[in-house]
């Protein structure tokens, strides 16, 4: 509960800013990133109109929701080990986060697996670090516990050295629940940016987007999503909920 009120409290008690900003070409955070150990800044913007920076490789345009979660968090391994915890889709099995609207830890993502290619049914093993290169397009399907079926995504890294990674996720497939198309395919996008700050210190920026073609029902929850996003974070950067 502690957790989960601090989330939402990031979520509002920060000023509100006109454009998101990912740390792209030397620019500056926002949020700003978090110190580690502390809760991820997060902010949120609703029916906006964006130019995500080119280090992204999104089109600008209208989005109903973007969700932004920033923070650095302790890390001795090296970058290789990061990217194997994107590649372990596998992993998000059983992944928890706060519901809003149960009041309550639920189980986020039921079923998660990657693909041999972007066709339902074609699973294989977690994908490699050594698979994970810049240029790469990943496919992986994945169940989370509102929608109705498994949705299968793209994920491309943009970027990966030793100091710093870039991926981005998108739905292939629609997303549905309740007879109802919340996100046709491209409309649900995520990005995340890790980069190394020092010894042992690395810090990330999630961000999450929801497209101006996704329904009207898919962007009325806010804080459901901020929840979501931050359970990612949590994921991602080796915290337990």
């Amino acid at each position: 509960m502690r957790r989960a009120a601090l989330v939402l409290l990031a979520a509002t008690a920060l000023p509100v800013h006109a454009q998101p900003q990912p740390p792209c070409d030397g620019a500056k955070a926002v949020p700003p990133h978090a110190a580690p150990g502390a809760e991820p800044a997060v902010r949120t913007w609703r029916d906006t109109t964006w130019t995500p920076p080119a280090c992204l490789s999104w089109p600008d345009g209208k989005f109903r929701l973007l969700v932004a979660a920033a923070g650095s968090f302790r890390h001795d391994g090296d970058a290789s080990a990061l990217l194997a915890r994107f590649g372990a889709v596998s992993a998000r099995r059983g992944l928890r986060y706060w519901s809003v609207s149960d009041k309550a830890w639920q189980v986020l993502v039921e079923e998660a697996a990657a693909l041999a290619a972007p066709e339902p049914g074609r699973r294989r093993a977690d994908f490699a670090p050594g698979e994970m290169k810049p240029g790469a397009e990943l496919f992986y399907e994945e169940r989370d516990n509102r929608s109705a079926g498994p949705v299968i995504h793209r994920m491309r890294v943009l970027e990966a050295d030793a100091g710093r990674i870039v991926i981005e996720t998108q739905n292939v497939s629609p997303v549905r629940a309740f007879l109802v198309t919340l996100f046709p395919p491209g409309s649900l996008r995520a990005a995340y940016i890790l980069e190394r700050r020092e010894p042992g210190t690395w810090a990330l920026y999630l961000l999450s987007a929801t497209g101006a073609e996704a329904s009207a029902l898919a962007a009325g929850a806010e804080a459901s999503y901020v929840n979501r996003g931050t359970a990612l974070y949590r994921h991602f950067t080796g915290q337990k909920p």
